[in-house]
């Protein structure tokens, strides 16, 4: 899926966060509706002005997010055994 025009990021809006077509409910917002087990319909009975497509695109940004994301280790030589 194209998330592309459906996720917005301006710098005035909740503080830079990635919103739903410029209004003001976040990506983090419609997916912490979803962990906390919320339907589909119940967070758009909720929010009557988002639509599947919607929910749908703070999910693919969330996998686009997670898959960008790089994990660095240090290597502490305290850890080693002598």
């Amino acid at each position: 899926m194209n998330y592309h025009d459906s996720i917005t990021i301006e710098g005035g809006k909740r503080g830079g966060k990635p919103c739903v077509r410029g209004m003001r409910i976040t990506v983090y917002d419609v997916l912490s509706y979803l962990a906390s087990g919320m339907t589909h319909d119940e967070v758009r009975a909720d929010f009557p002005y988002l639509t599947e497509s919607d929910i749908r695109a703070c999910l693919a940004y969330a996998a686009d997010r997670e898959k960008q994301t790089v994990v660095c280790t240090l290597n502490d030589k305290r850890d080693q055994l002598p």
